[in-house]
């Protein structure tokens, strides 16, 4: 980072703000982070004796100038859960938002820029903020490495740390909290005294961190559970719902399962939210138990104080929503999760599933949204995957999964927004090479070809680099595609027929003839369908081209 030569830390007056880097400064220095070996060593260390996480998370607070004390002025609503935790946080921070409380929002990870998962009123905190925080925050821990070995902390608990400062410096009403991973050993559980809890459904997920069975997984997320603190989660399969209540039982807090979407009694007929898909409903039903209980205890005219310390798992009830909450559930948007983004005969239908539930839930999803439009389409319409997922995650499975929607096109690519990297640091990621994430594409071709009981191409045929990018799958009854980078495959895919990102990037990517040839029906088709899924940074990373609203 030649940039960083520019300026001293010593220096600098990081406590006023005065003086410091630029934005895109904070966000580079904050990318070192990723990368620094010893803190990689670090976390490795402690992956073995997760206590040791909290323990240094606490250690790195301190130095940032906070204490845990002063968290528990912040009036936490603290989530956790494997699929839906973001929704359900979306969901509760526009209900207590629409009450006009001033909110704070954290959540991971970011789709476009990094100051998405530091919110202020459901708006990402201004680029100035960010500049002004993140160097006072930075400022202390660098100021104090040499007596602590060196050490910073890493990417996710620096933000995290930063997150805490930003809501006690605006002075936030509430802070909605999401869980990064796992909750009990996760940084954000340095919390002691959250107003209530949630736990949203539970999966299989981030295995090698949290233990391969969903049991295993329940008593990492039940480790947000604070004594006397109400807890709320939805329904879960017998087996993590048992972990659950012992946990509560354990640490002393009364568990409440929520009701169906469908018993909550309204004037006005079902409950409209503002995000699509059946799977959103507990989702809403939960961030409703969040909010009334955070409302309860905050004592608002009309509500009286919780009372009930029983402890083991009890129903929920099924309360009248109040007019600003059914409002609430309507007007939340949390984008990349069930969006849909039409751009004439371009239509982009995007959720980051990255699990085989959550996988289940977008197929589903998208099943109805593409066939409600495809009824009226007025002639051939063409299904277009775009596909990558990332770490651990059984791509296969997934994949699997989405073999049922008949896509005329699959594409993979990495999560590498362009071949040619401009205002770009914030989807930068250093923990994996371009070489393993493009192998990455080609294991998914592979699968995919296996699925459809297509012909395997030898290996020698599926070595790549980005000079012979991209390459087609010949002979196959659905064609299969890799590019080198998100840009290029979104090109293909819309053939200069999206008019928003033809005029958002002017800079084309040449293909073979051979490549080109193969998208005929693309150019033909009265619309093109792109289901844009297995990943949140790849969804982020089509936003970013597609939607002004993400543009750098």
């Amino acid at each position: 980072y030649p940039q960083l030569a520019t300026f001293s830390f010593s220096t600098m007056d990081f406590s006023s703000g005065a003086s410091t880097p630029s934005s895109s400064d904070a966000v580079c220095t904050l990318n070192t982070l990723q990368t620094n070996a010893s803190l990689l060593e670090q976390v490795r260390r402690e992956r073995g004796n997760p206590q040791l996480q909290l323990q240094a998370m606490r250690g790195f607070l301190e130095r940032a100038g906070l204490s845990v004390e002063d968290l528990d002025h912040l009036n936490i609503i603290h989530v956790t859960g494997t699929k839906g935790k973001g929704s359900t946080c979306a969901f509760t921070e526009q209900i207590l938002r629409s009450y006009g409380f001033q909110t704070g929002f954290y959540s991971s990870p970011h789709l476009v820029q990094v100051r998405e998962r530091i919110r202020i009123n459901g708006k990402p905190i201004s680029k100035e903020l960010f500049t002004k925080y993140f160097w006072q925050v930075y400022g202390r821990l660098y100021e104090t490495k040499d007596a602590y070995g060196g050490s910073m902390p890493a990417y996710f608990r620096f933000l995290t740390i930063l997150a805490f400062h930003v809501f006690l410096q605006e002075k936030v009403d509430l802070a909605v909290i999401e869980v990064g991973i796992g909750g009990a050993y996760d940084c954000t559980n340095i919390i002691r005294r959250p107003w209530v809890c949630g736990i949203s459904s539970l999966g299989i997920d981030h295995t090698s961190i949290l233990g391969d069975t969903i049991e295993k997984i329940a008593w990492q997320k039940g480790g947000i559970f604070k004594p006397g603190v109400p807890a709320f989660t939805v329904k879960q399969p017998d087996g993590p719902m048992t972990v659950l209540k012992e946990r509560a039982e354990e640490i002393g807090c009364p568990l409440w399962v929520c009701p169906e979407l469908g018993e909550y009694p309204a004037d006005s007929g079902p409950l409209h939210l503002g995000m699509a898909g059946q799977h959103q409903h507990s989702n809403a039903s939960l961030a409703l138990q969040l909010s009334h209980s955070w409302l309860e205890r905050r004592c608002l005219p009309g509500m009286c104080p919780a009372t009930d310390t029983s402890k083991g798992v009890l129903p929920a009830a099924g309360f009248r929503p109040s007019p600003i909450m059914v409002k609430g559930l309507s007007d939340t948007e949390w984008p990349g999760r069930t969006q849909t983004l039409n751009h004439g005969p371009v239509t982009y239908f995007m959720d980051g599933a990255h699990t085989t539930r959550s996988m289940l839930a977008c197929v589903q999803w998208f099943s109805e949204a593409a066939a409600q439009q495809e009824r009226t389409a007025g002639g051939p319409v063409v299904r277009v995957l775009l596909f990558n997922s990332t770490g651990e995650r059984d791509s296969a499975a997934m994949l699997k999964l989405l073999v049922p929607c008949h896509f005329d096109f699959a594409v993979f690519c990495p999560n590498i927004t362009e071949a040619i990297a401009s205002c770009n640091a914030d989807q930068q990621n250093f923990n994996v090479s371009v070489e393993n994430m493009l192998t990455r594409c080609l294991d998914n071709q592979r699968s995919w070809h296996l699925l459809n009981g297509q012909e395997e191409k030898p290996d020698s045929q599926l070595l790549i680099s980005r000079d012979t990018l991209p390459m087609v799958a010949s002979g196959q009854r659905s064609e299969t595609l890799v590019f080198p980078c998100i840009l290029s495959a979104l090109q293909w895919l819309s053939q200069g027929r999206d008019s928003i990102l033809a005029h958002t990037d002017t800079r084309v990517i040449p293909v073979k003839p051979s490549v080109t040839a193969k998208a005929a029906p693309l150019r033909d088709a009265t619309s093109i369908h792109v289901l844009v899924t297995g990943s949140l940074h790849l969804v982020g990373g089509v936003l970013k081209h597609v939607d002004p609203s993400f543009a750098c």
